[in-house]
């Protein structure tokens, strides 16, 4: 480090010196300017990596994470609890020494759910040096697509849009896709349907989040998936849905797959419990059997919609603290080390926040255990490398993330849950979609 400052010093010196000399020598200014320039920039390169030093000096190495997500503005019932997730674990790491005396550090920053917030964000991270971006929405992902691949950083995004992954190599989705999801809610209802062809109606985000899986399920009805989708409706502000759900039982619909966040879902739920229309057994005749995906469903939901979530089918990778097990105990004491109060603890965007913050770390132990340099690169073969029998598992998840050139979709297995006597309750073991495989 003496040496940096010495070359400093005398490089400084010397500039000093250049100018005071072509005060005298007009002639020769030109030339001197140029190499002035030369100096300060030889400078600037010096000051940088005294400053890498410091970082390193007494602290093992430092290194950057960003992540950009709606903790306020439309989606940050999600987002807030995602945020609080990711800072949690990547504190706990550093508490812990998980990476010995290497520090973690994860800049976080609220885009409020708007793209040019983001790309903003994004920039910013980029200029402090982070080897790996967790980024949030799906529009926003597939906006900076083309920027992840000119930067060549490895992506986690909260979007779990099939689209993401197309064209793209460096974004790695830390569930199956909403696609995925949605199909695989479908196959539930075709296999359980009692009688004739089940009829369905999706209720979606107005967004690219909530079109996502559409255009998917129905490619995967066109291939032979028995069930008919009769309506698509993207949901507005409505403090109540009595004319939709009169539209879609005069429709015959008989299943609403709800692909959107939280507080939409309750307002639908409330309004078919008022109606009299929710089912209260699978599949009921005259009555509307609903469902969603992850983002519509979880422990926040019941807190929303009361009574009116009972009976509701919901799927996701995420264990849920109901599960009790080491996963969800480990859940719980971290949430409660760091002062989180009690719905923050047992949220699945918490969970999932925590997840994407335990994919990043496990691929920087990995590279690190090999010796090799923590960079965009190192951390994007690690990833890849997650498959076979070095999966990985983190224990808040219902089966093991694994990547790969080939799949870039991190846990493949889904668990499905339903609202019983007030609480997510899990049914069955975790599945895998047998026919998504005819639509991709």
């Amino acid at each position: 480090m003496k040496t940096v400052k010495k070359m400093f010093w005398f490089i400084f010196m010397i500039s000093c010196g250049l100018l005071f000399y072509s005060c005298g020598e007009g002639e020769k200014v030109a030339d001197l300017e140029s190499k002035v320039e030369q100096l300060t920039s030889e400078n600037t390169t010096l000051q940088k990596d005294l400053t890498a030093l410091k970082e390193k000096v007494g602290e093992g190495q430092v290194y950057k994470l960003g992540c950009s997500l709606a903790i306020t503005g439309p989606t940050s019932d999600a987002g807030n609890p995602y945020s609080k997730g990711v800072e949690d674990y990547v504190q706990y790491v550093n508490d812990e020494k998980l990476l010995g005396d290497s520090k973690l550090v994860c800049f976080i920053k609220d885009d409020g759910y708007e793209n040019e917030a983001t790309k903003r964000n994004f920039e910013e991270f980029l200029d402090e040096g982070i080897v790996l971006y967790l980024n949030y929405s799906t529009g926003s992902t597939l906006a900076l697509k083309n920027d992840f691949e000119e930067e060549k950083i490895p992506v986690i995004p909260a979007s779990f849009h099939a689209g993401n992954l197309e064209g793209s190599h460096y974004i790695f989705l830390p569930i199956v896709s909403y696609s995925n999801q949605a199909i695989s809610l479908s196959e539930y209802i075709v296999a359980n349907h009692k009688k004739g062809t089940p009829q369905a109606a999706m209720f979606i985000n107005p967004s690219a989040f909530g079109r996502g899986p559409v255009d998917d399920l129905k490619k995967a009805v066109a291939a032979g998936l028995k069930m008919d989708i009769l309506e698509v409706v993207e949901h507005g502000q409505d403090l109540d849905n009595t004319a939709l759900l009169k539209r879609l039982l005069e429709k015959k619909v008989q299943y609403v797959i709800c692909h959107t966040v939280q507080p939409p879902v309750a307002t639908l739920l409330k309004s078919a419990q008022a109606l009299g229309v929710a089912a209260k057994t699978y599949g009921e005749p005259g009555k509307l059997t609903f469902l969603g995906l992850h983002y519509a469903g979880g422990p926040d939901l019941i807190t929303l919609a009361g009574s009116a979530a009972e009976g509701y089918y919901w799927t996701t990778s995420y264990k849920l603290t109901s599960y009790k097990d080491e996963g969800a105990d480990a859940q719980l004491a971290l949430a409660k080390r760091y002062g989180r109060d009690e719905k923050t603890a047992n949220s699945q965007n918490y969970t999932n926040g925590v997840q994407v913050a335990q994919i990043a770390v496990e691929a920087i132990r990995r590279a690190k255990a090999k010796g090799n340099e923590i960079d965009r690169q190192s951390l994007y073969e690690e990833l890849l490398a997650m498959n076979g029998y070095d999966a990985y598992y983190p224990l808040t998840t219902v089966g093991p993330v694994t990547f790969s050139k080939d799949d870039q979709q991190g846990v493949d297995t889904l668990q499905l849950y339903r609202v019983e006597d007030g609480v997510f309750q899990a049914i069955g073991v975790p599945f895998r979609s047998e026919f998504v495989k005819k639509v991709k």
